[in-house]
């Protein structure tokens, strides 16, 4: 009963004054993110719609859609990239969960004085906009999960994540190396384990030189090897709790992270959804670009 007030509390505004939330959200950090607004002149009208990667990835993977959907939705909303928690340019921490990011979410729109947002996440990040909808329900106008579902584990036949991690930590890079160079040396270590360039290429973008001239990654390894299978694996027990807002799932019919037989699971938790496939694989939004951003721009604009 408590926690059902405090999210009520939350919701209604009250979050800024309450002890009991401001010790909740204190391990909560602040999301690096980039703000997109209509360049047509015309005021944003429409709660804002914030948008969170999926694993291994970053807010500037979403550039090109975010663009689009700032000029094409209507109304007119802000629209907010974020980086997720140990990604990106987001902190790195020892934590990294579901719940974690969920509240990271809820500082997210705290700090901007968001009463209310639509919210899209891809892969992890659709499980931790899942997570924040069922957590803060009042908070979300809409919810859009891509490619990730709250029933099957995360990951697929066809990959082995923490041998991702593992290797990618493994690699060593001298320092007198161009970052071309540094990416090159990084793509061969990793074809010994990955065959999909495509795959690898998207890996070695989070590979950046620092101020020092040595080579670093933009994502958390040692804290994502320790916490994926607690963490990231799994979708939490949300103990009987249900999103009752419009939800569309966006699967990619080549993948096997979004089942059609999840459904009447999915139905379970997230009443009002709906599951729509496009013709790709996992990063469905790279690769049909166009066809996705028509069937995110039909449902967040129907308001």
């Amino acid at each position: 009963m408590l926690l059902k007030l405090v999210r009520s509390n939350y919701a209604r505004g009250f979050y800024r004054s309450s002890s009991i939330l401001i010790r909740k959200l204190h391990n909560a950090v602040a999301l690096s993110n980039t703000e997109y607004q209509s360049k047509d002149g015309k005021e944003a009208q429409g709660n804002p719609f914030i948008i969170m990667h999926g694993l291994f990835g970053s807010k500037s993977n979403w550039n090109s859609l975010c663009k689009a959907f700032s000029q094409k939705a209507n109304p007119r909303r802000k629209i907010f990239s974020i980086d997720a928690r140990n990604h990106g340019d987001s902190p790195h921490t020892d934590e990294h969960s579901y719940e974690t990011m969920s509240e990271d979410i809820a500082k997210f729109l705290n700090d901007r004085g968001i009463e209310k947002a639509a919210v899209l996440g891809h892969s992890m990040g659709g499980r931790a906009m899942m997570y924040f909808a069922l957590s803060y329900p009042n908070l979300v106008e809409r919810l859009i999960v891509v490619d990730i579902s709250p029933i099957s584990p995360i990951g697929t036949n066809r990959t082995d994540i923490p041998l991702f991690l593992k290797a990618m930590r493994s690699i060593e890079i001298p320092k007198e190396l161009t970052i071309h160079q540094g990416r090159k040396v990084a793509d061969e270590r990793l074809s010994e384990i990955i065959n999909e360039k495509s795959l690898r290429d998207f890996l070695i973008t989070n590979l950046f030189k620092n101020e020092t001239g040595d080579f670093r990654w933009r994502i958390n390894l040692e804290t994502l090897e320790k916490r994926f299978e607690e963490g990231v694996v799994n979708f939490p027990d949300v103990a009987g709790r249900t999103y009752d807002g419009p939800t569309l799932f966006i699967g990619g019919s080549k993948s096997d992270y979004l089942r059609p037989s999840d459904k009447t699971q999915i139905d379970k938790i997230f009443t009002n959804s709906q599951l729509n496939y496009i013709d790709a694989g996992h990063w469905v939004h790279a690769e049909k670009p166009e066809e996705f951003m028509n069937q995110v721009l039909a449902f967040v604009n129907k308001v």
